[in-house]
C-alpha cells in the first residue's frame, strides 16, 4: 500500500516451517539513499543541521539524500555534498551498501567518504539546512554526547575508520 511518493507499507506472510500458520509481517519499503562523510582540504568534517519530522527535532547529520531513480549512487553523494555544503568532491571512495534497519526497512544506504575541494564561493545552503565543519576531535564528542547520533552516521564513519581513510582521536 503506497503511503506517500516516499514510502510504500508492505506486508509479507511468512512461513517458517513447512505447514505451520503463516504470519503477517510488515517493512517499510523507501528509496535508498547516500550517507557521505567528507573531509576538506584543512581537515575539517562537515555536518549538517536539519529539522527532522520523524524524530519531532533537529538533528546534526552527515550529509545526506536520497537517490534518484536513474541516478548513479556515487553521483548522488556528490550532488548532495554540494547542495549541502558547498563543498565539491575531489575524490570519492565507495564505503559500501547496507541495510539500516533489516527488521521494519527494505531500502539500503550507500556509504561514501569523499576528499573535497575548496568550498565553492557563491555557496547558498538549502532552506532549512545549516552547515557546520568540525574537527575530528570535535566529531567525537559530538558522538560521547549523543549529539551526532544515528546509526546510519555512526556506521559510515566506522567503515572510514576501518578502510583506512580516517583515524580518530582517543
Amino acid at each position: 500500500m503506497r503511503l506517500s511518493s516516499w514510502v510504500e507499507l508492505i506486508a509479507r506472510e511468512v512461513e517458517f516451517a513447512p505447514g505451520a500458520e503463516p504470519q503477517v509481517y510488515h517493512s517499510i519499503k523507501g528509496s535508498d539513499y547516500v550517507v557521505v562523510l567528507a573531509i576538506t582540504p584543512e581537515g575539517l568534517i562537515p555536518l549538517v543541521r536539519q529539522y527532522r519530522p520523524a524524530v519531532e527535532g533537529f538533528t546534526l547529520e552527515f550529509p545526506a539524500g536520497i537517490i534518484d531513480e536513474g541516478e548513479d549512487a556515487a553521483d548522488t553523494a556528490r550532488r548532495e555534498l554540494l547542495e549541502e555544503t558547498g563543498f565539491p568532491a575531489r575524490k570519492v571512495h565507495s564505503l559500501g551498501i547496507n541495510k539500516t534497519d533489516a527488521g521494519r526497512l527494505s531500502n539500503r544506504m550507500h556509504s561514501y567518504f569523499i576528499k573535497t575541494g575548496a568550498r565553492v564561493s557563491d555557496f547558498q545552503p538549502e532552506e532549512g539546512i545549516a552547515s557546520r565543519l568540525v574537527t575530528l576531535t570535535e566529531l567525537v564528542e559530538l558522538i560521547l554526547t549523543g549529539e551526532l547520533d544515528a546509526q546510519t552516521n555512526l556506521g559510515t564513519l566506522l567503515q572510514a575508520v576501518l578502510r583506512g581513510h580516517l583515524e580518530l582521536p582517543t
